[in-house]
């Protein structure tokens, strides 16, 4: 039986390669992972000003939802 490439080089010290190359291109889509609830999420840079009073996500989170709450609605789904 001849020995392939592979054999001749196998380390059984390191078993890890220091690089692999994947072909994406053949990949498929995961049919196992959740499809029906993506989250969208947008990344907003503050001023530092306003950063100082907003530590956290949930802080800015929750002002503009009260913010929005408080506008008047707009007719025919335009948004302020």
């Amino acid at each position: 039986m001849s020995k392939t490439p592979f054999d001749e080089s196998h380390n059984s010290d390191d078993e890890l390669l220091a690089e692999y190359h994947f072909d994406y291109k053949k990949a498929k889509p995961n049919r196992f992972a959740a499809q029906s609830r993506k989250q969208l999420l947008k990344v907003v840079v503050l001023d530092e000003d306003v950063a100082q009073v907003f530590t956290t996500p949930e802080s800015v989170n929750k002002v503009l939802r009260a913010l929005i709450e408080s506008m008047p609605q707009v007719a025919d789904g335009d948004k302020a």
